[in-house]
């Protein structure tokens, strides 16, 4: 035990594992464990849980967890090496962990949630091995309260209960228009028959799918079903603050959109007109906010104001960017729904998962391309929407797959920026290449596509400050040219567009440390501006900083993932004010009272999920390891509307990344499937 101790140890303090692997060897070493084999798998398990896995299969275990999971063998062999003997065989770790005091068994799903006191079944066995998986004890109770939270929800759907087909058919007619008998699948349609049906809908797509395009004609539809739609109760919610504002602005626009032909047509709202449906969901949308706003998080703890015990307020939730929700977020949402109200999850189930462990979207979708369609579903999407589903994706499936619809036309991401996601995602690193090298290179180009394959740090200041009309010179050109103080009507206008210029380009990383990492680029971005007078910069705080917001802060009405930028005070005050985004609007916080923020030239793939740019251009380092995937590449090339910069100092790190998908390890699935629903 020893040996093991030493070997975690230096592994911590070489920066190759978390400090909090060796801690928990510890602690668990101090029940009472001696079995340095047992130990072995607690150091890798917590390893696990900071990857984003919910637990460790132990057929990975056997073979050596390096390759999918992430694992370098050089890691793996130093560690096996001090825990001595380590079994070679899945059924060799089963009975070695059963034996343990400290590893609890995995009840039947349907029995988990009936133990006694989850914390004194945490402090004296940590540890459960389920399904051939070993879990921290925390993540196995998850994955058994969403599945199980799921499945009720599913257990809704009955075809014979369903609203009246002719009555969907009816509003989807008016909503999208007469089908075309001699066109493909209109996926929108069947999507919104389909959720129309029970508690629980899923909704997954690329980009350009018409996601958040479905979801409002599905509001309206649900609206329109109910004998008073004025009293329907709709919450919108997404993981971060930029994803809630894009979300509700584009819910809003759509609606928008569909007002003038509805509102002048009978039938929509009984009392006292036939706007009032329409006007009500307007007001519903303006609400949209952020998951942990939503169930009332508080600054400094993980308890929720909304649970089981105070449920949400709420008929129908729809969440954006699902992709984004770790597991733990999901349990406590689903605990703080109502049993009636319906929820509509959003999301690519391609994009990177959640930083934090889980991919419960991923789990949910994983047979979404195939359909897997009951006759029953089949049935009843025909007689709702006039859709019929092609046969080969009719099969006797899951009953989550009953209740999924995968968008499969994109009618905005087309072209270069779109064959280039598709190859990627499809895991053709060959083909991705190939169109990235036919469109050219150089920084002059100013095509859809751009490839700096042997980049240098020089290149992507050129990139970011050179082209008058591109990258970040509109956005500081604007900074240059503000209002005299006191001219507060002026100010809103000019910051405004100081935003809106800002947001048109991001420079993505792979990492957040390092030269290529978001740190680097953001202190070589800073240095440049401020050498060449855009930025005055005498401390942390200056005129022009731009920030998002790292952590909730409901005092101040921001969240994580908030964007802003810090201006002068239009009344002529010494402070600085950081002006955020609200719907089309502005609000403005004292920059003073925002403690959890970071500067924001460059951001994350992960912190950009949820927002689009005019320009995206994304960095991949020399030595992304397994931070570089196809899910991050995808990502990364999907977050542009216009054009897509490739920035790679080392060339072959892009082929490199496409050929390495992104896997996460859990159970979800395959509880859910044991619920015999």
């Amino acid at each position: 035990m020893k040996a093991l101790l030493e070997a975690l140890d230096q592994g911590a303090q070489q920066g190759r594992l978390r400090l909090l692997a060796p801690a928990f060897v510890r602690f668990v070493s101090g029940l009472g464990e001696t079995d340095p084999r047992v130990l072995l798998a607690c150091a890798l398990l917590s390893e696990m849980e900071g990857r984003g896995h919910t637990c460790l299969p132990l057929a990975e275990l056997a073979q050596g967890p390096w390759g999918a999971l992430g694992w370098i063998p050089q890691e793996w062999e130093t560690l096996r090496q001090a825990a001595g003997d380590v079994p070679g065989e899945v059924r060799e770790w089963e009975q070695c962990l059963a034996a343990s005091a400290h590893v609890g068994d995995g009840v039947p799903a349907s029995a988990a949630l009936a133990q006694d006191d989850e914390e004194e079944d945490t402090a004296r066995q940590p540890l459960v091995l389920a399904h051939g998986r070993l879990y921290l004890r925390r993540y196995w109770r998850y994955e058994v309260q969403v599945a199980q939270a799921l499945a009720q929800r599913i257990a809704t759907v009955d075809t014979a209960q369903a609203p009246d087909p002719a009555r969907v058919r009816h509003w989807l007619e008016r909503l999208f228009g007469a089908p075309d008998a001699n066109a493909a699948p209109d996926w929108q349609r069947i999507a919104c028959a389909i959720a129309a049906r029970g508690g629980l809908s899923v909704i997954t797509g690329g980009p350009g799918t018409g996601k958040t395009y479905t979801a409002a004609r599905l509001l309206i539809l649900l609206a329109a079903l109910q004998d008073d739609p004025s009293q329907l109760r709709i919450a919108l919610a997404a993981p971060t603050g930029k994803a809630a504002a894009n979300l509700k602005e584009a819910i809003q626009a759509t609606l928008d959109g569909l007002v003038s032909g509805l509102e002048q047509k009978p039938g929509l709202a009984q009392k006292p007109g036939p706007g009032l449906a329409l006007e009500h969901l307007r007001q519903q949308v303006e609400r949209a906010s952020t998951l942990h706003a939503l169930l009332g998080a508080g600054a400094r703890s993980r308890a929720m104001r909304h649970h089981g015990g105070n449920p949400l307020e709420v008929d129908v939730l729809l969440v954006d960017e699902a992709s984004m929700v770790n597991l733990e977020l999901m349990a406590a949402l689903l605990a703080a729904l109502p049993a009636h109200a319906r929820l509509i999850l959003l999301g690519d189930k391609d994009q990177l998962a959640s930083v934090e462990a889980g991919a419960v979207l991923g789990e949910l979708c994983h047979t979404a391309q195939d359909g897997n369609y009951r006759e029953a579903t089949v049935a009843y999407v025909q007689a709702a929407s006039g859709q019929c589903i092609p046969a080969r994706m009719r099969a006797a499936g899951s009953a989550m797959a009953q209740q999924t619809v995968m968008l499969r036309a994109s009618h905005r991401f087309g072209g270069p920026i779109g064959k280039l996601a598709q190859a990627v995602n499809g895991g053709d690193a060959a083909g991705a290449v190939e169109i990235l090298e036919g469109a050219g290179n150089g920084p002059a180009r100013s095509g859809p596509l751009q490839w700096l394959q042997a980049a240098r740090r020089e290149d992507v200041l050129e990139l970011a400050l050179a082209d008058p009309q591109q990258g970040y010179r509109p956005y500081l050109e604007l900074l240059r040219h503000g209002p005299m103080a006191g001219m507060e009507a002026e100010h809103a206008g000019w910051a405004a567009q100081v935003l809106q210029a800002f947001d048109r380009f991001r420079l993505l990383c792979a990492l957040r440390e390092g030269e290529w990492g978001v740190a680097g680029l953001n202190q070589l971005l800073e240095h440049a501006m401020v050498e060449q007078a855009y930025l005055q910069r005498s401390g942390e705080w200056y005129a022009g900083r731009p920030v998002m917001v790292t952590r909730n802060d409901p005092e101040l009405g921001v969240n994580n993932g908030d964007v802003g930028i810090a201006l002068p005070d239009p009344m002529g005050a010494r402070a600085l004010r950081v002006v955020l985004r609200d719907g089309a609007a502005t609000r403005s916080v004292l920059a003073s009272r925002l403690t959890h923020v970071e500067t924001a030239f460059a951001i994350t793939v992960h912190k950009s999920q949820g927002a689009e740019y005019q320009h995206a251009a994304l960095v991949l380092p020399p030595q992304a390891g397994m931070v570089g995937t196809r899910e991050l590449v995808y990502t990364g090339i999907t977050r542009a509307r216009q054009r897509f910069t490739l920035v790679t100092p080392e060339a072959a790190a892009f082929a490199q990344a496409v050929a390495r998908p992104s896997l996460r390890a859990g159970g979800l699935a395959e509880i859910l499937a044991g619920l015999n629903i």
